[in-house]
């Protein structure tokens, strides 16, 4: 018994499909990147402190751009 899959298989499709899906990945990990350095901003010296996170290092994490 054989199963087939209704996919297009077109080699458009083929090349869109995995363009499309990493320019969202990448769009999600810029946002990602975004939220946690706000997150990180936020911080107490206290809360840096339990994070194990020095101060000299947060200033290096925020100065980054968010495709970085």
């Amino acid at each position: 018994m054989e199963r087939t899959l209704n996919r297009d298989k077109s080699p458009s499709a083929q090349i869109s499909r995995p363009y499309w899906l990493s320019l969202y990945a990448r769009l999600r990990q810029w946002q990602r990147n975004g939220r946690t350095r706000r997150q990180l901003a936020r911080l107490d010296s206290r809360q840096l402190a339990d994070a194990g996170i020095s101060e000299a290092q947060r200033q290096l994490e925020l100065d980054k751009p968010f495709w970085r």
